[in-house]
């Protein structure tokens, strides 16, 4: 029973590989080549939509494991209720989503069969499936999917009949006990305390430097303008002295025009009784 299996899964394997236009003609001519119930069980595999052919082209290229890495996360964020982690790893699910989501079309490009904007809406949904839901994961991962996948990460995706040849088993995630989601918490919430005070510290060391360069420049201010009286401070003392001087020069001058006032009207005087005396001789 496992060979049979395992026969049918290599079938499917070569022939889901395949462009849609070739896949019932290698079919027919793989099973007739093969026997009993394994022919009958080849000859019922289903043609795959577009979609998902093209999905299993990137299971095939290797460039879903990204997706799937991204899922463990995600599952260990809802774990821990961590709403800033799933809101960044919701940012990073959709980017990746889209960026598979080309890469799956330009591979259907090369091979010859490019992709509608509806069946790249296709394709986005199931990549997005495999994500959000490990059981669809496990399915798209074998890269023989008949039809697309969808899955919202709370109810169970629909695999009935998506999967030629056997559906991987996906063992179901431990819950976190009680003690390890508390330690869970505890551990992020101490992260998160040391973070805000590593931006607290950071942010008060960029104040201080702030304050630091202020206060340099208010300091160079400062030493200017006590340059600045000490130099209005000397002019000032010199300008002093250069006015007690004129004040001597004022008062001395002062005196010799008193003194030649006086001697002006002596000589006045004596001029006056000289021309007196001249009269009385005359």
């Amino acid at each position: 029973m496992a060979d049979a299996v395992a026969e049918l899964d290599a079938a499917a394997d070569a022939l889901y590989g395949l462009p849609p236009a070739e896949f019932t003609a290698a079919r027919n001519e793989r099973a007739a080549s093969a026997t009993g119930a394994l022919a009958k069980r080849i000859k019922a595999l289903r043609k795959p939509s577009v979609a998902a052919w093209a999905v299993n082209l990137l299971v095939r290229d290797g460039q879903l494991a990204d997706a799937l890495e991204l899922s463990q996360a995600l599952h260990e964020a809802q774990d821990e209720l961590d709403a800033p982690e799933l809101a960044k790893l919701g940012k990073q699910r959709r980017a990746l989503v889209a960026g598979l989501a080309r890469r799956a079309g330009a591979l259907a490009r090369d091979a010859g069969t490019p992709l509608s904007r509806a069946v790249l809406e296709e394709v986005e949904l199931t990549i997005n499936a495999a994500i959000v839901d490990a059981a669809a994961g496990a399915a798209i991962l074998t890269g023989r999917l008949v039809r697309t996948v969808h899955a919202d990460g709370i109810d169970a995706a629909d695999l009935v009949d998506a999967v030629a040849g056997s559906v991987p088993g996906v063992p179901d995630r431990p819950a976190p006990g009680r003690d390890d989601l508390a330690a869970r918490r505890a551990r992020k919430a101490a992260e998160a305390a040391a973070r805000d005070a590593d931006r607290a510290a950071s942010e008060a060391d960029r104040e201080a430097a702030r304050i630091e360069g202020k206060l340099a420049k208010a300091r160079e201010r400062a030493d200017l303008l006590h340059e600045r009286v000490d130099d209005l401070r000397a002019e000032l003392a010199r300008i002093e002295r250069d006015a007690d001087a004129a004040d001597e020069k004022v008062t001395d001058l002062q005196d010799e025009h008193t003194q030649a006032r006086d001697r002006a009207k002596t000589a006045a005087r004596a001029a006056q009784r000289a021309r007196a005396a001249v009269e009385d001789a005359g």
